[in-house]
């Protein structure tokens, strides 16, 4: 959402054009066992509930109800993979944080996410979505310590950036490259996105069709 975008007219189109694939629903995975046997190289979509992950997936694939959305935190209850065009595997993470579920099933979820993370050699990089409004919060930086532990990469993603101004949102993008600076495994540039009016989707994509 910068007024000069660091990607030039050819990164942009092979983003738009990796994304203009068809992007359909493998699975979803409750379990280990049940997780989809490594095939394209896999991008996934972590950070708080409520926080905008599948209303993101939907807006990178020029999609409105290829992932779920629901106004109500805890919606995601397993790791949905979404293929895209043969290419790239999408990956909807459950969301952490203030999903109003029991602290046994939340625990599963979190298992289930920490396993998937560490044990999956398609795994490119995770996109950590920060809801723009309201920074980098203990939980996310607790999920990047660990992330940092398991030698993960991981990006910062804002979302819901048309909520704040403008001046905001350049102050957002500040503060949360300074928390990315401080952890090993992030990288360092932060991207600020809205699902909304579309602001930041075509630069996020161009950065994803690197990692193809």
């Amino acid at each position: 959402m910068s007024a000069e975008s660091p990607y030039t007219a050819e990164q942009i189109e092979a983003g738009r054009r990796l994304f203009a694939a068809p992007c359909t629903f493998v699975a979803g995975a409750a379990s280990i066992a049940s997780l989809p046997p490594f095939a394209a190289p896999e991008i996934a979509f972590a950070g708080r509930s409520n926080v905008g992950k599948s209303s993101l997936v939907n807006a990178l694939t020029g999609r409105s109800t290829l992932a779920r959305v629901s106004s109500k935190p805890g919606h995601t209850r397993q790791l949905n993979f979404f293929d895209l065009g043969g290419r790239l595997m999408l990956v909807d993470l459950p969301g952490y944080g203030f999903a109003q579920v029991s602290k046994s099933l939340k625990q599963s979820w979190q298992d289930l996410a920490v396993a998937y993370l560490r044990g999956r050699p398609t795994l490119k990089r995770i996109c950590l979505l920060i809801d723009g409004r309201h920074g980098v919060k203990d939980s996310d930086r607790e999920t990047m310590t660990n992330l940092d532990k398991a030698a993960v990469v991981y990006q910062l993603v804002l979302t819901k950036c048309d909520l704040i101004r403008p001046a905001a949102v350049a102050q957002a993008i500040a503060a949360a490259t300074a928390e990315a600076a401080r952890h090993a495994a992030a990288h360092p540039q932060v991207h600020a996105t809205s699902s909304e009016t579309g602001a930041g989707i075509p630069e996020l994509r161009a950065e994803l069709a690197t990692l193809v």
